[in-house]
C-alpha cells in the first residue's frame, strides 16, 4: 500500500534541508573566528620583535653580553628616535633626570632617546659638562663608606673591579668634566636592567647595556653635555618593586655607590651636594 506525500510538504522538506546545508559553512566559520578571537586573546603580543633584536645578545664584545629581558620594559624607556624642541645644538647630550630619559640632539629637530636610571649622585648635580674621557669595559671602585659597612663584601675591590659582566658600570662608560676638574659624574651600562626609569640609590646615569654601547658608539670626546633637574614630568612615575624599596630602608647609602637598591621614586629633598660617583 503506498502512502500519497503532500507535494508541499515534500517541497518544504527540501527547501529546509538546503537551507540547513546552506547556513553551515556561515555557522562553522562563525566557531572558528569566535575560538581565533579567544585564542589570540589568550596569548599575549609580547615585545616587538624589532626592540627584542635590538636588545638582544652581543657575542662580538670582549666579554659576550647577554640579551636584556624586555618583557616588562614600558616601550617608552626603550631607545627610539623622538622630535625634539630644545635648543641644544645637533650632538648634545641633554639628561632628564626627572623624566628619566637622555636626549642626544641630532639634525631637523630629532634626537635618539634612551631610558635611564637616575642614581643619587645624578640627582644631585645641574649643568653643563663635557665628555673627557670613554672607556670599554671600564674598571670600578667601591666608595671607603662601602667598604666600611661591609668589608668582607668590598674590600676585595679597594684597588678596584675588574672589567666584567659582573662589573657595576657595565660595557662602557662616560666620563663627564668641567673645565680640566673631574665632576666625578659618569654614564654607564648597569648589571640592574630593572632599574631603568627608576630612581635608584646609587651611581650616577645608567643605561641598559646595548644602550650605552649605541650611545658610546655615536658621541666623540668634548661632546658637551646638559644636566636638567626637576623637568615638569611627561609620564607617571615608575614605581620602585616592593623587594628593592625593602632592601633600601635596611641601611643607607652614600653617593657615588652603585648597588642595586632604590628608594622612594623621585626623592629629592636631600639637600644637594657636589656630585661624588665611582
Amino acid at each position: 500500500m503506498s502512502v500519497k506525500t503532500d507535494p508541499r510538504e515534500a517541497s518544504a522538506g527540501k527547501l529546509s534541508r538546503r537551507l540547513f546545508l546552506l547556513s553551515m559553512p556561515v555557522f562553522v566559520a562563525g566557531c572558528t573566528s569566535t575560538r581565533g578571537v579567544m585564542e589570540s586573546a589568550a596569548v599575549p603580543a609580547g615585545p616587538d620583535p624589532y626592540y627584542v633584536a635590538m636588545y638582544g645578545p652581543l657575542p662580538e664584545e670582549k666579554f659576550p653580553l647577554p640579551a636584556t629581558d624586555i618583557a616588562s620594559v614600558e616601550q617608552r624607556f626603550l631607545r627610539q628616535q623622538v622630535d625634539y624642541h630644545r635648543s641644544e645644538m645637533p650632538g648634545t647630550i641633554v639628561v632628564d633626570t626627572s623624566n628619566r630619559f637622555l636626549y642626544l640632539v641630532q639634525e631637523n629637530g630629532k634626537a635618539m632617546r634612551y631610558g635611564i636610571g637616575v642614581g643619587k649622585a645624578g640627582l644631585e648635580f645641574e649643568g653643563s659638562a663635557r665628555v673627557a674621557r670613554k672607556a670599554q669595559w671600564p674598571r670600578w671602585t667601591p666608595t671607603q663608606s662601602m667598604i666600611a659597612r661591609e668589608p668582607s663584601r668590598y674590600a676585595q675591590y679597594a684597588g678596584g673591579m675588574q672589567p666584567g659582566l659582573d662589573n657595576p658600570l657595565g660595557p662602557r662608560a662616560l666620563y663627564l668634566f668641567q673645565g680640566p676638574n673631574d665632576t666625578l659624574y659618569r654614564i654607564h651600562g648597569t648589571t640592574e636592567a630593572w632599574s631603568i626609569g627608576l630612581g635608584v640609590s646609587s651611581g650616577c646615569i645608567r643605561l641598559f647595556n646595548q644602550d650605552i654601547i649605541d650611545l658610546y658608539n655615536r658621541v666623540a670626546l668634548d661632546t658637551p653635555v646638559v644636566v636638567l633637574q626637576n623637568e615638569p614630568l611627561m609620564y607617571p612615575q615608575k614605581q620602585v618593586p616592593g623587594w628593592a624599596a625593602r632592601q633600601m630602608a635596611s641601611y643607607s647609602s652614600t653617593p657615588g655607590e652603585t648597588e642595586a637598591v632604590a628608594p622612594a621614586v623621585g626623592d629629592t629633598s636631600a639637600p644637594r651636594r657636589p656630585a661624588a660617583n665611582i
